[in-house]
């Protein structure tokens, strides 16, 4: 007879098969129990046909990743601890000494970091192109390009690229492309069809997401996708994945795939009130510029147009250039004054967030030409009621006053 801890580590016990309910199971693991040696020598941690170890994934992890790649009409997606995670796996991936990465001059700024800082150390050079002039990124692009990163729209100041036309410039230079399409959160439009229907391609060959944002929607969970059609593509992805050591929590894997039901009516509502709110703005004396790619006159609004008006979809975030005469003391106060919105990071998240930036210390000086003067302030709308954000608004609007 097993001593009762034996016998408890080890019971025969296993609930029996046929259980469905809305939700998935979790399963967690690190350790994979295989049947046999023969089994355990034939599977192949690239295959999802079988397990093989918890970082390479488990069933929980494997169906988000499924759910993942048809959202963004791809075929197969890895998931990774953060979105800053899903661009270095890429950058990893495909970049090598002697070799060089395009940036858009407006990428969320810890991707150019990593330019600067991690690739520069090993001998990756790095270059920041116009993302609305095409003729500015086929100018840069030479023998030594081997990744082109593409954003829609840019990070904190909202111009909108003519993707499809930068995606082509590199597609005939044989230079692979990925796009950051955490913003069109696989709903605004397509980052892989970008020439017409879907399946005719013409677009990125990478896309990444930080699913932190809208498929999380909870403000409450770091994770990052990079989806791909080419299988082999997603065999150098995956295999740095391996060689990281990368993976992401089950729980977090539920909490993603309990999320994305609703992840269509959550964008919509955001973007409802985020347009209410910006052309509300727009009518604002304080207020100089709106930089929201929805919006008439707003930089790379016909782009926008020509990609996302079909779908007629924008996410909740927008930005405001104050009027010149107001110091960047005053926006602190206004930012600091409001009651609803909150100073925070991130966005995507029931919670109205707010964040002031010094943009001249974040664009190159001579491709700084796309925001008025004046101190930004970004907006992320959340889920709370359009009147009571105004309200927000006009309250602090007063103590610039």
């Amino acid at each position: 007879m097993p001593d009762r801890i034996t016998d408890l580590i080890h019971h025969p016990y296993a609930p029996p098969e046929g259980f469905v309910a809305p939700q998935p199971g979790v399963f967690k693991a690190s350790t994979v129990i295989f049947p046999n040696v023969a089994a355990m020598r034939a599977r192949d941690w690239r295959d999802k046909a079988g397990y093989t170890y918890g970082l390479h994934g488990t069933p929980t992890t494997f169906l988000l990743e499924a759910r993942i790649a048809s959202l963004e009409c791809g075929s197969q997606c890895v998931l990774v601890p953060s979105g800053l995670a899903a661009i270095a796996n890429v950058n990893l991936a495909l970049l090598a000494a002697g070799g060089e990465v395009l940036l858009p001059d407006n990428a969320y700024g810890p991707s150019l970091a990593m330019a600067q800082g991690e690739l520069a150390r090993w001998g990756i050079t790095h270059q920041r192109y116009d993302p609305l002039n095409p003729e500015d990124l086929r100018a840069r692009l030479s023998p030594r390009t081997q990744l082109v990163w593409l954003e829609a729209p840019g990070s904190v100041t909202m111009e909108f690229p003519p993707l499809q036309a930068l995606a082509a410039i590199c597609r005939q230079r044989g230079v692979l492309t990925a796009l950051d399409n955490t913003w069109g959160a696989g709903l605004a439009f397509n980052g892989f069809d970008l020439a017409g229907a879907p399946g005719e391609g013409g677009g990125a060959d990478i896309v990444v997401q930080a699913l932190t944002k809208y498929p999380s929607g909870g403000g409450d969970v770091l994770m990052g996708s990079i989806v791909t059609r080419d299988e082999a593509l997603h065999l150098r992805i995956k295999g740095a994945h391996m060689r990281l050591g990368l993976g992401v929590a089950a729980n977090d894997a539920e909490a993603v795939l309990r999320s994305l039901a609703s992840i269509d009516l959550r964008y919509r509502a955001h973007d409802r009130a985020a347009r209410e709110l910006a052309r509300w703005l727009q009518a604002r004396p304080e207020i100089a510029q709106v930089l929201h790619p929805a919006l008439d006159g707003a930089p790379g609004h016909v782009h926008w147009q020509a990609l996302c008006g079909p779908r007629d979809l924008a996410a909740g975030l927008f930005s405001v250039v104050f009027d010149p005469r107001y110091a960047p003391a005053q926006v602190d106060a206004f930012c600091d004054g409001l009651r609803l919105f909150k100073l925070g990071y991130s966005w995507g998240g029931p919670m109205s967030l707010v964040v002031p930036y010094d943009v001249p210390s974040m664009r190159s000086a001579d491709l700084r030409t796309w925001t008025q003067p004046g101190v930004l302030v970004r907006f992320s709308i959340g889920l709370e009621a359009v009147a009571d954000l105004q309200a927000d608004l006009a309250q602090a609007m007063a103590l610039l006053n």
